[in-house]
């Protein structure tokens, strides 16, 4: 189906099943352990064998030599596989070549064999006994030493360069030039990276922990130099992601070598230091930003320069991005620059780009309003555009940021704020508030799924869509049931498996919007194929109650696959929607803090987020997934720093034991608004993304009410209380 022209009324409209607060369906199945993870598939296969990964123990040289006899003589040791027996592998689009190192060493932990025996304990002892000795080399591990050396990353994003920032900046009479750093972090998801492969002569499945299935079957293939048709991948439960599973990992790659190997199925899960130091994280930035603007707080010049560091061939942290739509000024200078690390693989981490991005542009613009003597969130209405600011005749399909900041500003109580930083206290503690615009793009993705109808009226939607906790399985669920009129306990969902039609996987927030929109395209034409089985007009039939209503006669929808069942299949393609308007998505968020006057310990007390996503398809888990965001972003704030050994190259706290993330007393009660929008530039659903809308601005928001409760502004995050404790106000 193509989606070229905005939908106007459809069966999703309705809003009988879509836009309801509906619990999780598979809920039940989690809940009592009956939902199967990666390494869960204990039954899928019989003789399944363990693998345990041995990692680098350097961060940049080779390998002088491998002695493998000690490890192979262990009791139990069936294969060991290295870069020098594994055979020739391909490069896939996303690094897979660098998933099994050997000789030469790239980052630290880069897994260089995987030792595979008949019992999991059996396996991790003789790992333990592969005798490696290293040649290394010096490597760059400091982004601050290495920003000078950085190149702009043309594949990704030309700089922006609007107006003349120089001048409008010089000749501006308010004017700010701060520089801001963000550190590396971690996803730390709960659920490891896990994998089991089995072969069947020259055909592999893999059972695995993945959020894009088909990217990741492309890779696997091209990896094993094997056809594409060869390869089935399965994900159907995944326990987080946030992005760090976008890819197939080393776990994936060396459980389908091991298996070849061994001959037999082999499952393996990465442990948790090696998923710190061996997958992937969010690059550490380093962010200027330079804001002019006259007297009556109009921004004159914008200018948002970033750099992050990764491994060579690696992408650039996109932080700089959201300086090119959220603001309006005539003059505006966005670049982004991108050194060479020799630290482990930098890459997408929950809404990447936007949420260092906003960790730093909305402290500016609090600084920015401050120098201007106005209010944080009048400053930001004062310059709130409705159209691209470098392209004034493309318009934001939706764009209700005013009303976000408006609407939060008298939900949160706003107009009690100091406006002197460090006046209000509570006892010991200081307190202040802090606010901060949301900001996140929304992507189109094509989508596809296929729908059967059987003759119970059962109705079953295929796709290897997948859940990484964000609740795909109802609103497919839902859309299904809208669509095809029927009850949520006659739709059976089935997700994450490459046998199945091509959808957007789960990324980008773009998931929930374009794979439901596929779900759309395909009922589309189930119901046509209904409606020519029961011999009525497609265009008139409604689909109600488990009946098809059509020229004043009613009949169960059952009775259309009683001479068999009907399937039908299709994608979703947006056409040239996406150049025509700015999709976006929009928020506010607000944060009241207290700071203890003699330690400097920050305590997050309330937090409300707006939200401007198009229709919320289900209100209950579209507000898990901003909670969820919010919390990540206290971690961001307060205590996530991936801490990098700067001589020897690797995180040192490569352990939940070591990088601290929010526990439950860490975080207060959470509000979250949705406003009442639709987008029908957005899809048939008119909807967007907003898991990861609920990060961006989050940290910065609570950094603002650190500034409003003490006076001290901390532009290096995560904002410790040893930043603060040499300048917090006397104790009274």
């Amino acid at each position: 189906m193509k989606f070229e022209t905005p939908a106007t009324t459809n069966p999703i409209d309705q809003g009988k099943v879509i836009g309801q607060p509906t619990t999780r369906i598979e809920g039940p199945l989690k809940t009592t352990g009956q939902a199967p993870y990666a390494y869960e598939h204990h039954d899928a296969v019989p003789n399944q064998a363990y693998g345990v990964v041995v990692g680098s123990a350097i961060a940049k040289g080779r390998i002088a030599s491998m002695n493998l006899q000690a490890a192979q003589s262990a009791p139990g040791v069936i294969a060991i596989v290295t870069a020098a027996n594994a055979g020739k592998l391909g490069k896939g689009k996303y690094n897979t070549a660098r998933l099994l190192g050997g000789p030469e060493i790239q980052h630290y932990h880069q897994a260089v064999a995987l030792v595979v025996a008949q019992t999991f304990e059996q396996a991790r002892a003789a790992a333990e006994r592969v005798d490696i000795t290293y040649s290394t080399t010096e490597g760059a591990f400091d982004l601050g030493s290495s920003r000078d050396s950085a190149v702009e990353p043309k594949d990704q994003m030309e700089d922006t360069l609007h107006g003349d920032f120089a001048a409008a900046f010089a000749a501006a009479p308010v004017q700010l030039d701060a520089t801001y750093t963000t550190p590396d972090q971690a996803h730390a998801m709960m659920e490891p990276m896990a994998s089991m492969a089995a072969w069947d002569g020259d055909h592999l499945t893999l059972w695995t922990s993945n959020q894009m299935i088909d990217w990741s079957v492309n890779d696997l293939a091209t990896t094993l130099g094997i056809p594409k048709k060869n390869v089935r991948l399965i994900s159907p439960y995944i326990g987080g992601g946030f992005g760090g599973k976008l890819f197939i990992r080393a776990d994936a790659l060396l459980a389908a070598l091991g298996a070849r190997m061994a001959g037999r199925p082999v499952k393996v899960a990465l442990a948790r230091p090696l998923i710190f130091n061996n997958c992937t994280h969010r690059p550490a930035t380093i962010q200027r930003i330079r804001i002019g603007a006259g007297s009556d707080g109009k921004i004159t010049a914008i200018a948002h320069e970033g750099w992050s560091g990764d491994l060579p061939g690696g992408k650039v942290e996109l932080a700089a991005q959201p300086s090119k739509l959220l603001y309006a000024g005539e003059n505006r200078r966005v670049t982004m620059r991108l050194s060479t690390l020799d630290l482990p693989e930098g890459n997408a981490m929950r809404a990447p780009g936007e949420t260092p991005g906003m960790m730093a542009l909305e402290i500016a613009m609090d600084e920015m309003a401050e120098k201007l003597k106005l209010d944080p969130i009048e400053f930001r209405i004062i310059n709130d555009t409705q159209v691209d600011p470098t392209k004034p005749d493309r318009p934001f399909s939706q764009r209700h940021l005013v009303e976000c900041l408006r609407t939060g500003a008298d939900r949160f109580g706003w107009s009690q704020r100091p406006a002197q930083p460090g006046t209000q206290r509570d006892g010991r503690w200081l307190i202040g508030m802090g606010v901060a615009a949301a900001f996140r793009n929304n992507l189109l993705v094509k989508s596809g799924a296929r729908v059967r109808l059987n003759d119970q009226g059962t109705v079953t939607v295929e796709t290897d869509m997948t859940d990484i906790g964000t609740g795909s399985y109802t609103i497919i669920a839902q859309t299904a049931a809208e669509m095809l009129g029927v009850s949520l306990d006659q739709v059976v969902v089935r997700l994450g498996d490459s046998s199945f039609p091509v959808s957007s996987g789960s990324g980008g927030q773009f998931g929930g919007n374009c794979s439901t929109a596929g779900v759309y395209a395909a009922c589309v034409k189930l119901r046509q194929a209904v409606a020519q089985r029961l011999g009525v007009n497609a265009e008139e039939a409604e689909f109600v109650g488990g009946e098809v209503r059509a020229g004043g006669k009613s009949m169960p929808l059952r009775n259309a696959a009683q001479s068999g069942e009907i399937v039908a299949e299709d994608s979703i393609e947006f056409g040239e929607l996406g150049k025509k308007y700015q999709q976006s998505t929009f928020g506010a968020h607000f944060v009241e803090v207290a700071v203890d006057s003699a330690t400097g310990e920050t305590r997050v007390r309330r937090m409300l987020a707006v939200c401007a996503a198009g229709r919320i398809l289900n209100p209950t888990s579209a507000r898990s997934q901003v909670i969820g965001a919010m919390t990540m972003g206290v971690g961001a704030a307060l205590m996530e720093d991936l801490v990098v050994d700067k001589r020897l190259g690797f995180f040192v706290n490569h352990d939940l034991a070591g990088y601290e993330v929010p526990v439950h007393a860490d975080i207060p009660h959470q509000e979250v608004i949705f406003l009442d929008e639709t987008d029908p530039v957005s899809s048939p659903m008119k909807a967007k993304g907003v898991g990861e809308l609920g990060i961006c601005g989050v940290s910065a928001a609570i950094a603002n009410a650190v500034y409003n409760a003490t006076g001290i502004r901390v532009r290096e995050y995560p904002i410790t209380l040893d930043k603060m404790l040499d300048k917090l106000p006397p104790m009274i």
